[in-house]
């Protein structure tokens, strides 16, 4: 899940060499914390924060696969 998530950020910041991610695993939730580089939060934010929504629900769809549940956490 975490390649996943590292392949549809770097693919949406413009410099994906500062995409950084920390996974959290609990018994059943895995939190991902993201750090991108300065500049590039918006674009992975989104307008109204669509594109933040749209990378939770496939980072969820995916989790449950796994059944687990994974929640991202954006970090400025």
């Amino acid at each position: 899940m975490k390649e996943l998530l590292e392949y549809i950020v770097k693919a949406l910041v413009d410099n994906p060499d500062n995409v950084q991610i920390e996974e959290i695993a609990g018994e059943k939730t895995i939190i991902y914390e993201l750090k991108v580089g300065e500049g590039d939060l918006g674009k992975v934010i989104g307008k109204e924060g669509r594109m933040a929504k749209a990378i939770r629900t496939i980072l969820t769809a995916s989790s449950m696969k796994h059944g687990k549940r994974a929640q991202l956490e954006i970090i400025e």
